[in-house]
């Protein structure tokens, strides 16, 4: 059953995103919520009232981490691109996600998939990303730990 305060929050995020009050803007996001509610399950899971402050601390680290992410990778891709030897060593690894949540497994494939270089290729049903990598040799280390921390703030966050 859908939440008429579910479609009124997320009518008024959309508002104040556009910034925009007139009769046919509030209409479409009207209707974007109620697309956004029927296509999404409803989560079942009570909100800890306890538990906001991490949940939303973990959420910003999690964007800047990110953020951050994507900045170094980017500035390492553009480096590799632009060297005249093109020094890459693409391959495959295996990264264990660690998550037993399928949407914690999902946000962390997002993440990997969305720093250049990196693409999840395939998940397995144990959590098991395969992700393809521009350069195995120096990321292999690092992804691993990069995974870890991913997951400790995806299990505050969800």
């Amino acid at each position: 059953m859908v939440s008429l305060r579910t479609i009124l929050l997320l009518t008024l995020v959309y508002l104040a995103l556009t910034a925009n009050l007139q009769p046919l803007n509030i209409l479409t996001g009207v209707l974007l919520a109620v697309g956004i509610t029927a296509v999404l399950p409803h989560s079942r899971q009570k909100l800890r009232w306890r538990r906001l402050p991490g949940m939303v601390l973990a959420s910003i680290r999690y964007a800047f981490i990110l953020l951050y992410d994507l900045l170094a990778s980017g500035i390492q891709v553009a480096r590799i691109v632009l060297s005249p030897k093109m020094p890459i060593r693409p391959g495959i690894i295996a990264i264990p996600s660690g998550c037993t949540d399928e949407t914690a497994v999902a946000l962390s494939a997002h993440a990997i998939t969305l720093t250049p270089g990196e693409l999840v290729v395939e998940i397995d049903d144990a959590g098991v990303m395969y992700t393809h990598m521009l350069d195995v040799a120096d990321a292999a280390q690092d992804i691993l730990a990069a995974q870890k921390m991913r997951r400790e703030l995806l299990q505050k966050i969800l």
